[in-house]
């Protein structure tokens, strides 16, 4: 990615007048700030952004290093710094969330509505015993109730742990007995694509099957109307609860460290991981993400597209835009109904002014829009956007160059985000009023973070080169521990191999040798070693996706006698399947030699399978497990109850 190969896209003279981080000349005056005084870079902010209950006296303790501690000594509380704050600055008056359920109804609530709803919300937890310390089992859809149970949850002191609502049975029950839940907040049902979906009976499903004992109450929302079984003097439904609360109530002031939430990710193992977020250093990174990577101004309407489910939803819907002040868009549905337009339509009927979504999403929505005019940005008035971002995985060239010029008309930066569960926020992203972009790059570190490419041993390796990313300094919003079980948090994080020293986030990575930009090869356990010759999966994908002839491009790799490993890829076309198997030949053909050109003969595919999409979760996100099982012709024995397409597999065997 030389300065000669590729053409650096550089943020208008106006963007960069008006951001928060104008020019890289600030960029980088911030970054020399932090390597000067690392904990004095981050004590300003956390007094700056952050109203305290008890200022903190203590920025950083390494003391029990790997689990840092940051502002241990002082007292918040996030809910209040969400609402309470924003009200009292005259903003209750200001809309919080423009709510556009499945089915198009618009619901706007206001910030002082949606501080009387967490107080009622959380006077309920309360009454119901539920105390500072107690987790609750969050198993809601994509609604304004559960940003609600969220924020009610951090009003009273009770770390949550959200459950993605396309989750099945057993990952409910599993998350629920691992946490030790005292509570479960869930839904009759959802509504998703014009289809209700029952979610109660999952929930009752989990119960039946034994280990959540510890759960006393379940609270119940009536989103669809289904049909669903009461339990007497465990289940109740939320209207009935809410009834006679007061729209008041005092915040539990905890210590920075206290946990706001668990979350759970999956392992290399298979057994979810449950991630512990703090309450100060988590909030921390959340506003001056929104601060400086989105630019977050008083007149924007921000829309991020991920569900509460994920950390996306965590930091960018329920915590980052409302601790700013900010307007932003909460979406119940999906993307392709009632057509492939809903993105393009719902910003332009709110005017979002900032979009945030997976390049996932945006490559099945190029798919869409080449079949169909009507679907096409370019049919709706996408003027009111000023800055777009992708997240969740590396989004290959191709895909950003389209996002780039027809949802962003080539005048919106895109702030490729590089982050993870672990980390809470940002890590690796472009700042839209400073940063240069290379298409496919999420470009340098948030100020403040010191990530480097490291070999086996953790020593530096020189730019140009690909090994594994590290960060070599504590951060205010990472990871604290694993719930429950310290040891796989030091193992998995801090392994022996740099001598605890270093954070090791299981990507690989390369910084250009002339820019010094970071792009992220893909997990170091998706690293493919083929003839000895290690490639990222990622890599094979973009060179797949940049064929005029791809939509998407899933890599795996499979045990090979003669190389070690062999290549597979799961290819979705523009074009209809080929089911003729001539066609399909002269396919293959072009498409691998199109990867030896691209990448080199090593990199060429051994085997492509064609399939009319690829197996994915209700999200959006790739199950490349499923696909490693499939290409090695295995049976699979997986839980697949998760995927939007479970028959999809079948047609993808080979």
């Amino acid at each position: 990615m030389s300065n000669e190969s590729v053409q650096l896209i550089y943020p208008s003279d106006e963007i960069v007048k008006n951001a928060a981080v104008s020019g890289m000349d600030a960029y980088r005056a911030l970054c020399a700030e932090a390597e000067a005084d690392y904990e004095g870079f981050w004590a300003k902010r956390a007094r700056e952004f952050i109203t305290w209950k008890t200022p903190f006296t203590q920025t950083l303790d390494e003391s029990n290093a790997p689990f840092f501690k940051w502002f241990a000594d002082g007292k918040l509380n996030v809910s209040y710094n969400c609402l309470d704050r924003n009200v009292e600055a005259g903003l209750g008056d200001k809309v919080a969330i423009i709510f556009e359920a499945d089915n198009g109804e618009v619901t706007k609530v206001t910030y002082k509505e949606l501080l009387a709803k967490v107080c009622k919300m959380a006077n309920l937890l309360r009454s119901k015993g539920v105390k500072k310390g107690d987790r609750v089992v969050i198993y809601l859809p994509m609604t304004i109730e559960g940003i609600v149970a969220m924020q009610a949850c951090a009003r009273i002191g009770a770390p949550h742990s959200i459950v993605f609502g396309g989750f099945s049975a057993q990952s409910l029950r599993d998350r629920i007995n691992d946490a030790g839940a005292v509570m479960l907040i869930t839904s009759d049902g959802q509504f998703r694509g014009g289809k209700a979906i029952p979610l109660k009976p999952i929930a009752d499903e989990a119960f039946s099957m034994g280990g959540c004992e510890s759960v006393k109450n379940v609270i119940v929302f009536k989103r669809t109307g289904g049909d669903v079984n009461m339990v007497a003097g465990r289940d109740e439904w939320l209207h009935d609860g809410l009834a006679n609360q007061p729209e008041t109530c005092e915040p539990e002031w905890v210590e920075a460290e206290h946990p706001l939430f668990l979350l759970y990710t999956s392992g290399s193992t298979g057994k979810p991981k449950g991630v512990q977020h703090s309450t100060g250093g988590y909030l921390l990174h959340a506003i001056m993400t929104m601060k400086w990577t989105f630019d977050i101004k008083p007149t924007d309407t921000f829309w991020c597209t991920a569900d509460i489910g994920w950390v996306t939803g965590h930091t960018y819907i329920t915590y980052g835009p409302l601790a700013c002040g900010a307007t932003e868009i909460v979406f119940e549905g999906v993307p392709t109904y009632p057509d492939a337009g809903r993105f393009w339509k719902m910003i332009q009927d709110h005017k979002a002014t900032i979009f945030y979504t997976a390049p996932t999403a945006i490559r099945s929505l190029i798919k869409a829009a080449d079949s169909n005019a009507a679907v096409h940005p370019k049919s709706y008035d996408l003027s009111s956007l000023r800055i777009l971002g992708s997240v969740g995985e590396p989004i290959n060239p191709a895909a950003w160059q389209w996002y780039y010029d027809n949802v962003g008309g080539g005048r919106c930066p895109i702030v490729d985000t590089f982050w993870q569960t672990e980390t809470g926020g940002h890590m690796i992203t472009p700042l839209p009023g400073a940063t240069p972009l290379v298409p496919g790059s999420c470009t340098l570190p948030f100020p403040g973070i010191q990530f480097a490419v490291v070999d086996e041993t953790g020593a530096d390796l020189p730019w140009g080169q690909g090994g594994i990313l590290v960060c070599k300094k504590p951060w205010p919003s990472m990871i604290r521990t694993i719930w429950g079980d310290p040891d796989r948090f030091v193992k998995s994080y801090y392994p022996a191999d740099f001598q605890g020293k270093y954070y090791l986030a299981g990507d690989g990575a390369i910084r250009d040798a002339d820019t010094g930009y970071f792009t992220i090869t893909g997990r170091i356990d998706d690293v493919l070693n083929v003839s000895g010759h290690r490639m990222g999966t990622m890599e094979i994908e973009s060179a797949l996706v940049a064929n005029p002839l791809v939509a998407e491009a899933a890599v795996v790799g499979r045990p090979d006698d003669l190389t070690g490993e062999a290549i597979v890829a799961f290819v979705v076309l523009k074009g209809a399947r080929p089911t003729d198997p001539e066609a399909a030949k002269k396919i293959i053909k072009e498409l691998s030699d199109w990867v030896g050109k691209e990448i080199g003969p090593i990199a060429k595919p051994k085997d492509i399978r064609f399939g009319d999409n690829l197996p994915k979760t209700r999200s959006g996100k790739i199950m490349r497990r499923l696909l490693r099982g499939l290409a090695k012709g295995e049976e699979l024995t997986q839980d697949t109850s998760t995927l939007e397409n479970p028959a999809i597999l079948e047609q993808l065997k080979g």
